[in-house]
């Protein structure tokens, strides 16, 4: 990656910059140090976080120093960027928490222990918190005009809100941010903010406040908003948010989200999101118009993005789990991946003294179920050898007793290639 906007560029990660020549001439000149920050709103990393973090890993990767700046201080007042309504603030405890949880996760994507070019962590609260309120004013709201900050989208857009407005709290977030990359530039030579678009305000305010208070250049660079082809945010799914903690979203269920991913979508997702070689990439494309069917280029980025998020083990699980739903063995299955998937597929109860003595015809379970509308079909689909129990193949003469039940309490039934319940006994 001898250049690194070049290769911004090919992966469509590259949307502005506050001066390109000139940033492209002080990268060719030798590594610098940039920085983006995250603010520690919750106790984990999400989907839509990946596209900075991918980033810095490639200037990482390219030789230059990154520094990811958690926001202690942005935080606790929140950051008006790409939201209508005011956010929720944060106590002291809870910042310090969520960056507490979050450092492990950053591990994943950058270098923290190279000797030549290590990432770099900071908390912007250890520089914020000792500036009194009039020191702020006169150190950095002297330097930016009211007439700069209102014409910021970021402001302009919730001031025509007129049920919701801005308050003076999250109007000053750009302040912050801006004395953040001043205080970087000051102390440690950071050259170069990058984030996602929605950004822009923020950032421009830094390299101006920087520009007037130390007399020199400083740039920003941001990268497209991950949406997808219709224009929607990548990283909610109809359960809610994809989170990189395994806690929060299962590394099942983190796999099947990219897993998922439609084709218009997959090889600008492969770009953004991995580290494949054009060729690579350009292979899966390929195969993706060949044979769109065999889903190729979703299962590459399932299993680049599971492995670097959750380990090669979790993404052995995750395919295990997969596997269930396509009439997989269950053999070696964990509860805790069985749970996984049960949580996709329609789940009733089955009261366990049913299984009792001589055990519960089977016909009455796939009723029972909603597999077959009566014992009837169930009887007919049987005999027709389309009804599977714990993903084996079951007879009309089948009888269940509790010695079916997977972990002590499930039966899995299936009738035909996918359609599935699952009854719980109790």
């Amino acid at each position: 990656m001898t250049d690194i906007l070049a290769e911004l560029d090919w992966r469509d990660l590259y949307a502005d910059s506050t001066d390109r020549d000139a940033l492209a001439q002080r990268l060719a000149a030798g590594p610098l140090t940039l920085y983006c920050g995250f603010d520690p709103t919750a106790d984990s990393l999400h989907v839509g976080n990946l596209v900075p973090l991918f980033a810095l890993r490639r200037f990482q990767l390219a030789g230059h120093h990154p520094i990811v700046l958690a926001g202690g201080a942005t935080g606790m007042v929140g950051d008006p960027s790409g939201k209508s309504d005011e956010r929720n603030l944060q106590t002291p405890d809870q910042v310090a928490h969520n960056i507490a949880a979050i450092r492990g996760q950053l591990q994943k994507f950058l270098d923290f222990t190279t000797a030549q070019n290590p990432a770099c962590l900071v908390n912007n609260a250890d520089w914020t918190a000792p500036v009194s309120f009039l020191e702020f004013l006169r150190d950095v709201g002297k330097h930016i005009t009211v007439n700069t900050m209102v014409a910021k989208d970021s402001v302009r857009s919730r001031m025509e809100e007129r049920s919701s407005g801005i308050s003076f709290t999250e109007f000053s977030y750009m302040l912050l941010q801006g004395h953040d990359f001043y205080h970087l530039r000051k102390t440690l030579k950071c050259e170069l903010q990058v984030g996602a678009t929605d950004q822009w305000g923020n950032i421009t305010v830094g390299t101006e406040l920087t520009r007037k208070k130390l007399g020199v250049t400083v740039w920003g660079l941001v990268f497209p908003l991950l949406t997808k082809s219709d224009g929607s945010k990548y990283g909610k799914t109809a359960a809610g948010t994809v989170w990189l903690d395994a806690q929060r979203t299962s590394p099942y269920r983190f796999y099947q989200f990219f897993v998922n991913s439609d084709d218009s979508d997959v090889i600008k997702l492969l770009k953004i999101l991995t580290f494949l070689s054009r060729d690579e990439i350009t292979a899966l494309e390929t195969g993706l118009a060949a044979q769109p069917g065999a889903r190729g280029a979703q299962k590459a980025l399932a299993r680049e993005m599971t492995t670097l998020v959750h380990g090669p083990e979790a993404l052995a699980a995750a395919l295990k789990a997969s596997e269930i739903l396509f009439g997989g063995s269950l053999d070696g299955v964990t509860e805790e991946i069985f749970n996984d998937v049960v949580g996709e597929v329609p789940t009733l109860d089955l009261e366990r003294a049913k299984l009792d003595g001589a055990g519960s015809a089977i016909a009455d379970l796939v009723v029972q179920a909603g597999l077959a509308p009566s014992k009837g079909q169930a009887r007919k689909d049987l005999d027709a050898g389309g009804i599977y129990l714990n993903n084996v193949r079951a007879e009309h003469t089948r009888a269940v007793t509790p010695a079916d039940l997977l972990f002590g309490k499930y039966l899995l039934l299936r009738k035909g290639k996918r359609s599935y319940a699952v009854l719980v006994a109790r």
